[in-house]
C-alpha cells in the first residue's frame, strides 16, 4: 500500500516562533555601498491613510490614471549623533574598540543608559584617529528625539548606524563632521526610491496551532478537541520533534522585514499629513514625516528600522504623488 504524505501545515520560513530581544529590531544586514553615508533611518510608525498616485508603469493596464493606494504615514523626527563607534576584527567577530562621545549629551539619555559624567570629544577623536590602523569598522551612534513626535514619551532609543564605503578613513572623517550635528530623513532618503522596512511586528500573545500555523479544524464529530492538530507523531520514537509538529505557543512580536517598500513623498510639516486631531492612539506629526506605499509590520507608536534596499528591483517605477487624504487614516 502506499504511504500516505501530506505536505506541513503552515509556514517553516520562521521557527522558532520567539519574542524579540527588544521593542526595536536590531539590524545586521546592510547593503554595500560605495558612498560614504549612513545606510539607515529609524521612524515611528504614525497611522495609515490613503494616497492619490499617477501610476507610471509602462506595461500597466492602468498606464497614466490617478489611483487611490493606502499608505502608511511615519513620524520622522531627526536623530542626533551622539557617538562614534570603532570596531576591531577578531577570530570571534567584531570587538568593541571604544566610543567616542559628544560633549553635551541630551539629558534624556540618562533614562536609557549610564551616560559618563564628562566627556571630551576633542581628545578622544585624537586618541582613536592615532589607533586607526587597528580599527576595522566605524558606525554612527545615534538616538531618537520622541519628544518632538507625537508619542509624547521622554526616553529614547539608543542605537548604531552603518556607515556605506569600503575605506575605514573615509568612514572616520566623514563621522567626525557629524558628531553632535542632527540626521534627518531627508539626508538619506529621497523620493521615489525604495526601501525596506523593519520592525517587530504586533505581539499577540499565547495562541493555538489553528491561528499560528493555520492547521484545518477538525470536523465536528471528531473526539475532545476540534481547533487541535490530528497528531503529534508516531509512537517509536517516543519523543516530538521540534519544529516538525504545529504546536501552541508565542505568535507575534517577532523581528520581520518587509522588502523593497516604495517611498512616495518626504516633506518637513506635519500639518500637512495630520487628520482633523492627529492620527488615532499616536497623535501629530510635529515635523518631518515619510509616506511609504502600502503597510509596514508594527502596531502604532513602534519604531520602524528603515535601510537601503538591499536587492532593490531592476527597474523601479517613479512615483508621481497627487495628494494625501489626511481624514481616511486606518
Amino acid at each position: 500500500m502506499a504511504k500516505s504524505h501530506s505536505p506541513k501545515k503552515g509556514s517553516r520560513a520562521f521557527w522558532p516562533k520567539k519574542r524579540a530581544r527588544r521593542i526595536y529590531p536590531r539590524v545586521k544586514t546592510r547593503p554595500d555601498t560605495e558612498k560614504v553615508g549612513p545606510l539607515f533611518f529609524a521612524a515611528y510608525k504614525a497611522g495609515m491613510s490613503r494616497a492619490s498616485i499617477v501610476d507610471t508603469r509602462k506595461d500597466s493596464v492602468t498606464s497614466g490614471q490617478e489611483l487611490v493606494r493606502p499608505v502608511t504615514v511615519m513620524d520622522c523626527p531627526p536623530l542626533i549623533v551622539c557617538g562614534i563607534k570603532m570596531y576591531k576584527k577578531t577570530a570571534y567577530g567584531m570587538k568593541d574598540a571604544g566610543t567616542v562621545w559628544m560633549d553635551k549629551l541630551s539629558k534624556d539619555l540618562y533614562r536609557k543608559t549610564n551616560i559618563p559624567k564628562s566627556t571630551d570629544s576633542k581628545k578622544g577623536m585624537e586618541e582613536a584617529g592615532a589607533d586607526m590602523d587597528n580599527i576595522d569598522d566605524v558606525r554612527l551612534m545615534v538616538h531618537t528625539k520622541p519628544r518632538e513626535s507625537g508619542i509624547g514619551k521622554k526616553r529614547p532609543e539608543l542605537f548604531e548606524i552603518p556607515l556605506g564605503g569600503k575605506d575605514v578613513n573615509d568612514k572616520w572623517k566623514y563621522a567626525k563632521t557629524m558628531l553632535g550635528s542632527e540626521l534627518k530623513v531627508s539626508d538619506i532618503f529621497s523620493a521615489g526610491e525604495t526601501i525596506d522596512a523593519i520592525a517587530v511586528t504586533k505581539g499577540k500573545g499565547f495562541q493555538g496551532p489553528v491561528k499560528r500555523f493555520g492547521v484545518k479544524i477538525r470536523p465536528r464529530k471528531h473526539e475532545k478537541k476540534r481547533r487541535h492538530v490530528g497528531t503529534i507523531g508516531a509512537v517509536t520514537p517516543g519523543r516530538v520533534f521540534p519544529g516538525v509538529i504545529a504546536m501552541p505557543g508565542q505568535l507575534g512580536f517577532q523581528t520581520r522585514t518587509e522588502y523593497n517598500k516604495n517611498i512616495i513623498k518626504i516633506g518637513e510639516k506635519g500639518e500637512e499629513v495630520n487628520p482633523k486631531g492627529g492620527f488615532v492612539n499616536y497623535g501629530l506629526v510635529k515635523a518631518g514625516y515619510l509616506i511609504l506605499a502600502g503597510s509596514v509590520p508594527g502596531p502604532k507608536k513602534r519604531l520602524i528600522m528603515l535601510r537601503k534596499a538591499i536587492r532593490p528591483p531592476k527597474e523601479a517605477a517613479p512615483v508621481e504623488f497627487k495628494k494625501l487624504f489626511p481624514d481616511s487614516q486606518q
